[in-house]
């Protein structure tokens, strides 16, 4: 017997509950989609290094900067798409920035040298950046209460796949062609922007807000970020992107070429960067349906400790194949996890009408933190320290990074019960 205290059963559900899934459905798959596109794009830098780098004769710090450009990018990408959205709609901003970072990523294939090639992975990351605070806002204003977690979850896992399958097209593509991977980054999002387009659902949550208040008019961007007592939340959420993104972002972009300084061939490097983002994929989703379900202090405590744990056991790994793709999976495993908990504690922190300045400000911080990343990665090895201490380098910044987002836990909570008081 169905229990009556859940509601009615999928067979006998309601017009507005099938409406609901439907729309939550149409607003994931594509959203899912998008973010493996943008998982691609992000990690081709990484995947194309070691072709790239003897191709146009790089040195450390020349490809730190060809690291950080799209990150950069990034950075501006999401502050100006994120309060566009609040004004003008996601779906809309979500396809242009499809467009742009689709485009640009074709343009960085064609890139005949170091000047040119930094211009257009900037000019990729602020496509790259307008995308992933809509895609954040989407999922969350179209998923039905208690599932939200869950849907960001999923999104998230998206980025990982993507970057599994930059890994793969490095794997079956031609051995000196570093161009081939920034190809399919440009030309898959063009195929699926005019399909965003067509079905994509908008906000329902903005939709509601715009047509009980008129106009969407957000508040200013410091009232927005930090008014109503979200100061302290705001600057918590800022400590604990930036430096969860600069440890996970060197790690995306400098994985392959520490593991084959440590003496691992090149196709087995790759591997263990596949092993990664799969496993990192598949803990997005688990995180996120344990979001909706556990106490997020404790599901932060846990998952930074884990994320801390496999940076250390990566670090002191033998360069054997088998051994490296067990700790590679594990560290994508954790770092991943530590990702899917900050975007989806994001949304909770700010009100629809200005939910996209607030995400995406975020993200932009984030992204500081994730340029800042591979740059200290490559300046770190020019200075001669070795990947294995690079690698240990990490952990301090992760205990940091847990550390900020268990107090942010810890006010969401405060405020959450002086509401219901």
């Amino acid at each position: 017997m169905p229990d009556p205290a859940r509601g009615p059963t999928a067979r006998h559900a309601s017009p507005q509950q099938t409406t609901a899934r439907r729309t939550t459905l149409l607003t994931a798959a594509p959203c899912y989609l998008v973010a493996a596109l943008e998982g691609l794009d992000l990690q081709a830098a990484g995947v194309a290094a070691p072709k790239l780098a003897p191709a146009m004769g790089l040195s450390s710090d020349q490809l730190g900067w060809f690291f950080s450009a799209s990150t950069f990018g990034l950075m501006l990408g999401a502050a100006i798409g994120g309060r566009l959205s609040d004004r003008f709609g996601r779906k809309a901003v979500l396809v242009a920035s499809v467009v742009v970072f689709g485009l640009l990523s074709l343009a960085t294939a064609f890139s005949p040298n170091l000047e040119v090639l930094i211009l257009t992975r900037f000019l990729t990351g602020v496509g790259l950046g307008g995308a992933l605070p809509n895609l954040v806002a989407l999922v969350v204003e179209n998923a039905p209460p208690g599932r939200k977690n869950a849907a960001v979850g999923l999104l998230y896992a998206g980025l990982p796949t993507g970057g599994a399958t930059a890994s793969l097209i490095s794997l079956l593509g031609r051995h000196d062609n570093w161009q081939e991977i920034f190809v399919v980054g440009g030309v898959a999002p063009l195929v699926a922007a005019p399909v965003l387009a067509l079905l994509l659902p908008d906000s329902r949550q903005q939709a509601d807000a715009k047509a009980t208040e008129g106009a969407l008019r957000p508040a200013g961007v410091a009232f927005t970020l930090l008014g109503e007592g979200r100061a302290a939340r705001t600057l918590l959420l800022w400590l604990g992107f930036f430096l969860a993104l600069l440890t996970f972002y060197l790690l995306l972009n400098w994985l392959p070429t520490l593991l084959i300084g440590r003496g691992l061939p090149r196709p087995d490097a790759a591997l263990v960067q596949v092993a990664f983002n799969v496993m990192g994929a598949l803990a997005s989703i688990v995180t996120g349906r344990l979001m909706d379900r556990a106490d997020l202090r404790t599901m932060t405590t846990a998952t930074f400790l884990l994320a801390i744990g496999s940076l250390i056991l990566l670090a002191v790994t033998p360069a054997h194949l088998t051994a490296c793709l067990l700790s590679g999976a594990i560290v994508g495993a954790a770092m991943s996890a530590t990702q899917a908990l900050l975007y989806a504690v994001t949304p909770a922190n700010y009100p629809t009408a200005i939910r996209g300045t607030g995400v995406g400000a975020a993200v932009a911080v984030g992204r500081l933190g994730s340029a800042a990343g591979p740059l200290l990665a490559g300046a770190l090895l020019g200075v001669g320290r070795t990947p294995r201490e690079v690698l240990t380098f990490m952990a301090p910044t992760m205990l940091l990074s847990a550390l900020a987002i268990v107090l942010l836990a810890a006010l969401m909570a405060r405020a959450q019960r002086a509401l219901q008081a």
